[in-house]
């Protein structure tokens, strides 16, 4: 499906009120500094409503934004040095647009690589912008919201919780959950020369593909694991059932044999607040998160490698003590270089996922309800995969990234397609009538 995006109009969006000289200076915790400058996506899909011109809403949209960033005023701001934000209130690009398509196109064909025509920057274009905002108008009425956050500023819990405030003061609302800035304080910021944030981008020849299992299919998944004996006794988790299930098969599909010389390994995003002591409210606003590596068993010749208990395993590890070593020393930084150095030699066959699952991911109800659909977009590292609940039915969606010639082994893989729902287009309703 071909989809034409032309630009209307672009600004900064300001803070309703000014940020104080206090606050000017809103420093980037170790955290912070090591993610990659890259934006966050999310692309939100909203059909006509009958009683709000586009306009309206697109009014209601920048006020409410200019409201939200009076309470997030480091969005508003300008990242210097990967040390600090300059909180200026110079704004968050915004950009008005209108697409040649209709939303029921976009529901029946859903393709990620269209959804970056939604977005006004590359995603690695986060350079200095915290945040930037697209309102897209399509032709049957019906509306496109898109936010981009920098990693650089906040991890997901971070983004949605903004979300969260951006759509209350769009509906009104005035009691809202106030951020706490103080993740400096709790991970300092360090001296992070030699070490590349950039490390791992690739533009060209990345191709994003959205892969539906439903319940019933999880569940079969999941007593795959269950059954095996190799397994500690508790029943995997969605998410750990269908992460071991996909890397699997990624590995079956593209990796002819287990290269010896080579690293496999896994990429888990975890968050760190609940694993504090004490935990920490999810208030707390940057990246409270850290990324934790398990190696697959490749010796083993039963196809899943041990994986799910190697996952396991690496999350078990991010405990008091983990995070204790993270405040305090920098060996967490020279274990990232030193993955960076193995991935530019070439060293490394890794794959991350990330779950966005229970996240509170359809809460931006600008007043004329929730999105009928969401997702991410085509980003800008391959053998990457996110997890994102459907709206309707416990199923989960996989938004999964990788080059182009592997994501043709991948999607020929017949174990794979078996499990995957053969319908691709967007459920509108819990009632499961299609758009």
């Amino acid at each position: 499906m071909k989809i034409d995006v032309d630009v209307l109009s672009q600004e900064m969006i300001k803070p309703s009120s000014p940020t104080t000289d206090h606050l000017r200076n809103y420093q980037l915790s170790f955290l912070d500094q090591i993610q990659p400058p890259v934006f966050m996506p999310l692309v939100m899909f909203y059909p006509k409503e009958p009683d709000v011109s586009n306009l309206d809403q697109c009014d209601r949209i920048k006020k409410s934004l200019s409201e939200a960033l009076s309470v997030y005023y480091p969005l508003a701001g300008r990242i210097k040095d990967n040390a600090f934000i300059d909180c200026n209130d110079e704004g968050v690009l915004f950009v008005e647009a209108k697409a040649t398509c209709h939303l029921s196109d976009i529901l029946e064909n859903p393709n990620p690589n269209n959804h970056n025509k939604f977005i006004p920057l590359e995603l690695d274009d986060a350079s200095e912008l915290p945040a930037i905002a697209q309102v897209t108008y399509l032709e049957c009425g019906g509306l496109v919201v898109f936010l981009g956050m920098s990693h650089k500023v906040a991890d997901a819990l971070s983004f949605f919780l903004f979300l969260d405030c951006w759509a209350a003061f769009a509906r009104g609302e005035t009691d809202i959950i106030r951020p706490k800035f103080d993740s400096a304080t709790l991970f300092p910021p360090t001296d992070t020369s030699g070490f590349q944030p950039r490390t791992g981008i690739i533009k060209e020849k990345i191709v994003a593909r959205r892969f539906v299992f439903e319940a019933s299919v999880i569940a079969a998944i999941r007593a795959i694991y269950a059954d095996n004996k190799n397994i500690d006794a508790r029943r995997p988790t969605r998410v750990e059932a269908l992460s071991a299930f996909i890397w699997s098969r990624f590995i079956a599909a593209t990796q002819e044999k287990v290269n010896k010389e080579k690293m496999y390994t896994v990429v888990q995003a975890v968050n760190l607040r609940t694993r504090m002591d004490p935990p920490l409210p999810n208030n707390h606003f940057g990246n409270i998160c850290t990324a934790v590596v398990a190696v697959p068993s490749m010796d083993k010749e039963d196809g899943s490698y041990d994986i799910l208990n190697q996952m396991r395993e690496a999350i078990r590890k991010v405990n008091t003590e983990y995070v204790k070593e993270l405040q305090d020393t920098d060996e967490h930084l020279n274990f990232r270089k030193s993955r960076e150095a193995s991935f530019v030699k070439g060293e490394l066959v890794y794959f991350s996922f990330t779950s966005l699952c229970k996240f509170p991911v359809y809460v931006a109800d600008f007043g004329w309800g929730m999105p009928v659909w969401l997702g991410s977009a085509r980003l800008t590292f391959k053998n990457l995969c996110c997890f994102f609940d459907t709206k309707y039915g416990d199923g989960i969606e996989a938004w999964v990234q990788m080059e182009e010639e592997d994501m043709a082994k991948l999607e020929a893989d017949e174990v794979l397609l078996s499990y995957v729902s053969p319908t691709t287009k967007v459920k509108a309703s819990g009632g499961g009538i299609q758009v």
